[in-house]
Order: C-alpha cells, then sequence, then structure tokens
C-alpha cells in the first residue's frame, strides 16, 4: 500500500513539473494568439438575448445592465429594493434596452430565485444570460463579532444567493446554449484579514462554479469574475458590522481598503462584457489583483505577512496600518468621487 501511494506521488510530481516546464510555456503564446486574432472575430451579438441579472438595482450590477442595455440585450432586473430597480430599468430602457422586465425578489430565497428565473422566461420566452451578482461584505475581526449566528446571512447571500437562480437557470441556459456570469471576488483566492466570512463565502462561490463548468462542459459558457475594490455600495462603506447589523461605516471601509486603489465601475464592466462575450473563463480587473493570487499559491507566507502588517491594530488601540498610509499620504483622494460622499439607495 505504501509503494503504491508513493508510486501515485511521483506520478503527480512528474505531471505537475511537465506542465510548468512543457505546457504552459507552450501554451502561453498560442493563448495570446487565439485572443488577439480568433476570439474578436466569435464575440457574442447581445442584440436580442435575455439577460437576467441579480443585484441589479447598484454597483456592478446596475452597470453590467447598462452595459448589456447599449448592446442591445433585453433585461430581467433582479434585487429587493423595487423604486431603485425602477430607476435602473428606465436608464436600462434609456440606454437601448428593447425590453426590461423589474422583479423585486431576495435571491437568498429559494422560491423567490425559481420565480424570479419562471418569470423571466413567460415573459421572455427564453433565457440567454444570467449574472448572479447579488452580495453582502463584512469587515471586521473573527473575534470582535458580538452576534456571530448573523453572519450565516453573508453564505445565505453571496453563495445560496448565486446557487439558487444558477439551479432554476440551468435547464434554460442549456436549451439556449447560454452563460452563466458570476461575480466572484479576488477575496476568493486571496485571504485578507477582516474578511473571513466575506472570503469564506466567496470562496465558496469559486470553488462552486469551477466544478459547474467541469459538469456542464460547453452546454453552458461560465464566465467567473474576481474584482478587486471597484466602487459600489460595499466600497461605500455598507456591510454587515460586528453586531450583525447591515450599515455603511467609512471607517471601517477605510481600514479595508488602506493603500489599495479602489476602480471606477464602468471600466470594470466594459472589461467585464467583452469578457462574457469572448467567452473567457475569468475576468480580473484591476489586473493589478493577478499576481496576488499567483503569490497566494507559491508563497502563501508572503501574503499572510502583508495582512498582518497592513490590517492588524496594536493593543494601543492605533488604526491598521494601511489606513494610517492612506491618510498620512493622501490617497484617499484617490477614491472615485462616488465614495467620497457617498450615497446608498433606500430600501
Amino acid at each position: 500500500m505504501e509503494f503504491h501511494l508513493l508510486l501515485h506521488s511521483v506520478l503527480m510530481h512528474v505531471t505537475a513539473a511537465l506542465l510548468i516546464l512543457v505546457y504552459i510555456p507552450l501554451s502561453v503564446p498560442v493563448k495570446l494568439l487565439v485572443r488577439a486574432f480568433v476570439r474578436p472575430l466569435g464575440k457574442e451579438d447581445l442584440r436580442g438575448k435575455v439577460v437576467l441579472i441579480t443585484g441589479a438595482s447598484s454597483g456592478i450590477g446596475e452597470e453590467l445592465a447598462y452595459q448589456y442595455a447599449k448592446e442591445g440585450a433585453c433585461l430581467a432586473l433582479v434585487a429587493r429594493r423595487v423604486q431603485a430597480l425602477k430607476a435602473v430599468a428606465a436608464a436600462a430602457l434609456e440606454r437601448g434596452a428593447p425590453d426590461v422586465l423589474v422583479f423585486p425578489a431576495d435571491v437568498s430565497d429559494p422560491e423567490q430565485s425559481r420565480r424570479a428565473v419562471e418569470e423571466t422566461v413567460a415573459h421572455f420566452g427564453k433565457l440567454n444570460h444570467l449574472v448572479a451578482n447579488a452580495g453582502v461584505w463584512s469587515s471586521c475581526a473573527f473575534d470582535q463579532i458580538t452576534n456571530i449566528t448573523a453572519f450565516t446571512k453573508l453564505m445565505d447571500v453571496n453563495f445560496w444567493g448565486s446557487v439558487y437562480p444558477t439551479y432554476y437557470a440551468l435547464p434554460h441556459l442549456k436549451a439556449s446554449k447560454g452563460k452563466l456570469i458570476v461575480c466572484c471576488s479576488a477575496a476568493g483566492t486571496v485571504a485578507t484579514s477582516r474578511m473571513a466570512f466575506y472570503n469564506a463565502s466567496k470562496a465558496a462561490q469559486l470553488r462552486f462554479y469551477e466544478t459547474l463548468r467541469t459538469e456542464v462542459g460547453s452546454e453552458v459558457g461560465i464566465t467567473i469574475l474576481t474584482p478587486g475594490y471597484v466602487e459600489s455600495e460595499i466600497t461605500k462603506g455598507k456591510g454587515m458590522q460586528k453586531s450583525g447589523e447591515v450599515a455603511v461605516d467609512e471607517e471601517a471601509r477605510d481600514a479595508q481598503i488602506g493603500v489599495f486603489p479602489v476602480g471606477r465601475v464602468e471600466a470594470l464592466c466594459e472589461v467585464a462584457l467583452d469578457g462574457i462575450r469572448n467567452g473567457d473563463w475569468y475576468v480580473t480587473w484591476p489586473s493589478m489583483y493577478r499576481p496576488l493570487q499567483l503569490i497566494a499559491c507559491l508563497a502563501p507566507e508572503v501574503l499572510d505577512w502583508m495582512s498582518d502588517a497592513m490590517y492588524k491594530e496594536t493593543t494601543q488601540g492605533r488604526r491598521p496600518l494601511g489606513q494610517r498610509i492612506m491618510e498620512a499620504t493622501g490617497a484617499k483622494r484617490l477614491y472615485p468621487p462616488s465614495l467620497l460622499q457617498p450615497r446608498i439607495k433606500a430600501d
């Protein structure tokens, strides 16, 4: 038995070495050529396509709705906030969407997710893209939490709030040879302090859709978005507090973002839609986050040290180093304007 395990171990190491030394160096230039010359020829025409977007009332979901609208897609917009959804729908129509369906729903509830998908198909007669975007954030140290049971909400929204609509949409997407687009996060691959539950929910989401990709094969395309900090209600400071309530805390936001830049949501969504139309497996933006994923794989101790150095509060109660550097350098002035005077849409 020990010899059998040793043999398999050797084979796995040899296979990994061949991948690193042979396959990757050969495949990279091929992929670059395909991306530059082949994929643009097969870019998906979105005119008349039906796109269901969850978490569409603000942030990335809202901006993706506008990007799809400009390409002539029909939209089904899903979120809890009715008035905000109606405002996004009106703006999407102005930007070129032929038809927009508004469906208020909480996608962490499987029954509401089912009805959102069924109403979309009943209204439009088909479904081509599902954009699973609904999400909630938290930023506080694990040992500072005062209501631990409330934090199941992060998994309910970030994980199950993607899985439920996917489950009900999948037969329709298979029928249309459509696409699944999942708004995950760089936090799903890079662990940073103060976001234990958020990181865990995004890691679960990432692995679920990577696994689903192996199951559905070419029947349904899956594009996973792994953005870094991008302007949204999350980077305005809205998230679960240590007590479990959802509120805006700009101080916690500044402590978490620290020295990292915050990208414009329009820029992210332009890059994202281009990747979606090309059938990319992953879209990571800003691109500075791509090396962090490699570092997390090859040298996790480096990220662990960085996270401890940038986010740990001192025993004297001093704020995290990243926040102090941001304040000393005036880096906060580089935030997108929407973050400097944050306005959260009403429920």
